[in-house]
């Protein structure tokens, strides 16, 4: 089966050679990569003339935002299977696709995830966080957690039927299509017990108080459109849980 992969990016010369080059140097044979760039002017575009990987393919227009772009990348992509990986991370090794193609052949399952290391964005080999989407299920979604979204892969048809990611969310739209997909919709899913992505903290989610205010409230919109009833007090849980997902800093030092 072929899988592509998705990127948006917006001026992200700085990263994003990192994230093209872990999606190229990937083993799994019948792949596409899609970047959908926003216009960029920073040089990120010279970036993506510079690889001549027939697997890459890329478009550089203006958009409305980064969940526009991910629609548009799905849209174009030819593959059966389709995953989204953010412009400022990379595959932890060039198995990745592999082990999750290996996953979609030998069992019932519609969608596909896995694990993320956080890492110093100046230490890209110290990882200060680990998120692990071991204990998650479906009903944990009132509670404000997530399987880790840059390791999601599901059916491209699941978006044609059930809808893409819903642009006048600001933050949350992913959390929203994952709860659409495997709450609402109950896709059967496989959690593989790997460590798939590397993402550099600092992400738009967590800059600031403002950003978890609109977080939590958009997580609170997407469970309520999806038929799960929360609020603000069980949500904060989340907060608490992220303290053990924190690597001691003598193991990072």
């Amino acid at each position: 089966m072929k899988i592509s992969v998705v990127t948006v990016s917006f001026n992200s010369i700085r990263t994003i050679k990192d994230t093209i080059n872990s999606v190229l140097a990937q083993d799994y044979h019948d792949l596409e990569y899609i970047v959908i760039d926003g216009n960029s002017w920073d040089g990120t575009v010279e970036i993506l003339k510079s690889f001549e990987d027939p697997r890459l393919k890329w478009i550089s227009e203006p958009d409305k935002g980064i969940y526009d772009g991910m629609n548009k990348g799905i849209k174009m992509a030819s593959g059966e299977i389709v995953g989204i990986l953010n412009s400022d991370d990379f595959y932890k090794d060039e198995t990745v696709v592999s082990q999750i193609a290996k996953e979609f052949s030998n069992s019932n399952a519609e969608a596909v995830f896995g694990d993320v290391s956080f890492v110093n964005p100046k230490k890209l080999n110290k990882t200060v966080r680990y998120y692990s989407s071991k204990f998650f299920n479906p009903s944990k979604f009132r509670y404000g957690f997530m399987p880790a979204h840059p390791t999601f892969f599901t059916r491209k048809i699941w978006f044609e039927e059930f809808g893409y990611y819903q642009t006048d969310y600001k933050i949350a739209a992913d959390y929203e299509l994952l709860t659409r997909f495997l709450y609402k919709h109950k896709l059967p899913y496989r959690y593989v017990p790997v460590d798939m992505v590397v993402m550099r903290t600092g992400g738009v989610s967590n800059r600031s108080i403002v950003s978890n205010y609109i977080l939590n409230k958009e997580i609170i919109r997407g469970c309520k459109e999806n038929g799960i009833r929360t609020y603000l007090g069980l949500l904060m849980f989340k907060y608490f849980v992220k303290v053990f997902e924190l690597v001691p800093k003598w193991k990072v030092s």
